[in-house]
C-alpha cells in the first residue's frame, strides 16, 4: 500500500470572535470543521465552493500558514507539527485563481468540468 503524501484527520481551524464591553471572547468561527482527506503522490487537490466557506483557510490550515485548532496533518506518513512545518511548504504550492477569468460564464459547471 501507497503511503499517502499528504493526509488531514478531523482538521478544524476556528478563530475568537471578542464581543462586548471588555472584549472577552464569546464565541469562534469555525472556518475549517473536522475535515478529513487524503492526497496520494501524484494527485492534484482543487477546491471549489461558495466564498467564505473556508477553502482558503483549510490550505493555509494544511501548510501551517493558520495554526489548526483540532486535528492531524501528515506528510509523507510522518506527523507535521508547525515546527516542522518548512518542509511541507517546501513540497506544496497554492494556485489562487481569478474567479472572473478562469470560470467561463456561459458555461454551465458539467461543460466546464468537462472541458
Amino acid at each position: 500500500m501507497t503511503v499517502p503524501l499528504l493526509e488531514a484527520r478531523d482538521l478544524s481551524t476556528h478563530f475568537p470572535v471578542r464581543r462586548g464591553l471588555f472584549r472577552r471572547e464569546s464565541k469562534a468561527v469555525r472556518a475549517v470543521d473536522g475535515v478529513s482527506l487524503t492526497l496520494a503522490p501524484g494527485e492534484t487537490l482543487g477546491l471549489v465552493g461558495e466564498s467564505g466557506c473556508g477553502k482558503s483557510t483549510l490550505v493555509k490550515t494544511l501548510l501551517f500558514l493558520e495554526q489548526p485548532t483540532g486535528g492531524e496533518i501528515r506528510f509523507g506518513g510522518e506527523a507535521v507539527t508547525a515546527a516542522d512545518a518548512g518542509r511541507l511548504r517546501r513540497q506544496a504550492q497554492i494556485v489562487f485563481q481569478d474567479p472572473y477569468t478562469s470560470l467561463p460564464p456561459r458555461m454551465r459547471v458539467a461543460e466546464i468540468i468537462a472541458d
